[in-house]
């Protein structure tokens, strides 16, 4: 198995291409991102310029941005940045019905603390049941994407309801990486599809759906900017993890992504066991870059098992039992053919294929040059 000598990337991941030094065009394409976005005395003169937008943008509402919160340290940690810099965000979590106990509880404990307003959004769960379940059925990588696509489409359609022009996500490439497409790639068009022809035709009434005309509404008429602090700011999640315990009872829920029940069956049990895809990969090699962990330490860690078997056996049949999936149907899945995005209908070659013709939108619409766009530069 082929490695990358700075990172921990292998040859399991699609599109993964080294030179003669052995480093990989993931890792080139994460050192551009470094030295296009960098942290220090520069990072935090960015964030204090868009601090004092967001503080003079106040809409009708009083709130100065909208902030997805899962319970989750980045997003908790988020919260009180936003408000020591003298914000008013209003939260918003998405109920898909899978969120953890732990989770809600640490999202009530942050909020009320700090005192910041926060918003539920609840999709009908025999909505999103139906939609989850398709995207087993179509054997997708990334069966998650239904969630995924939700809370993106719930952050602009609050911030219009509320007349807030700032939408800020906890995001950070230093931590996460960039996942290849044949694993993650999404859009409408193919979640359309996707339901269509292996749901059981649920209408979806409650799911909410962003457009690409309504993404260009938002960003040139309304003016809504999409915000990642931490692509600006120093930021250690061990030590804001500890901070938040310490100072808040937050409570830790385990991996990354496991305050969600059902994202923690997607990258702990179905990536894995089905696909041979452990997207801790890039998420350790993007640590590894940026001097949170070293190479040793990240090859020591994706050693290790996601949980206990019991744990994961539980998981799984805790997940298909609330998506009405019998065993049997369940098995047969398993043992067909994997598929990926490629495999359905999507708007992935009408978007790549423009994308040089889309930057003048992707600018109103971000603070920051997306990490896809570069990607289409470097690994492509």
């Amino acid at each position: 198995m082929r490695r990358c000598t700075k990172g921990i990337w292998d040859e399991t991941i699609p599109g993964i291409t080294f030179d003669e030094n052995g480093v990989s065009n993931f890792c080139k394409l994460q050192e551009i991102m470094m030295k296009d976005y960098p942290r220090g005395e520069k990072g935090k003169e960015d964030w204090r310029a868009l601090v004092d937008k967001m503080k003079q943008s106040s809409g009708k509402s009083g709130y100065h941005c909208i902030i997805g919160v899962s319970g989750g340290v980045d997003s908790s940690y988020l919260m009180l940045l936003l408000k020591k810099e003298g914000l008013n965000p209003l939260a918003v979590n998405l109920d898909n019905g899978f969120n953890s106990k732990i989770a809600v509880q640490n999202i009530y404990k942050i909020t009320k603390k700090l005192n910041i307003d926060l918003e539920t959004y609840v999709i009908d769960y025999e909505e999103i049941k139906d939609l989850l379940r398709s995207y087993i059925r179509a054997r997708m990588p990334w069966i998650d994407t239904p969630t995924d696509m939700a809370i993106k489409a719930v952050m602009y359609k609050i911030a219009l309801k509320e007349d807030v022009r700032f939408i800020i996500r906890g995001n950070d490439f230093r931590s996460e990486g960039k996942q290849p497409k044949e694993w993650t790639y999404s859009d409408a068009k193919q979640l359309k599809y996707i339901h269509k022809k292996f749901g059981e035709g649920v209408k979806l009434k409650t799911y909410p759906m962003l457009s690409f005309s309504k993404m260009v509404y938002a960003a040139f008429i309304k003016k809504v900017k999409d915000i990642r602090p931490f692509y600006y700011l120093d930021y250690n999640k061990q030590d804001a993890k500890k901070m938040l315990i310490e100072q808040y009872g937050w409570v830790d829920y385990g991996g990354h992504h496991h305050e969600n029940l059902f994202t923690k069956f997607a990258m702990a049990y179905w990536l894995p066991k089905k696909f041979n895809i452990d997207k801790r990969l890039i998420n350790l090699s993007a640590q590894v870059l940026s001097g949170a962990i070293s190479r040793e330490e990240a090859l020591s860690l994706i050693e290790k098992p996601f949980a206990s078997i019991k744990e994961l056996e539980e998981l799984k049949e805790y997940t298909i039992k609330k998506l009405s999936i019998s065993s049997e149907e369940f098995d047969k899945i398993w043992n067909d053919s994997n598929m990926n995005t490629f495999d359905y209908p999507s708007n992935y070659k009408l978007i790549f294929g423009l994308i040089d013709k889309f930057t003048p939108i992707v600018k109103k619409v971000f603070d920051y040059k997306p990490m896809s766009i570069t990607e289409k530069e470097v690994i492509n």
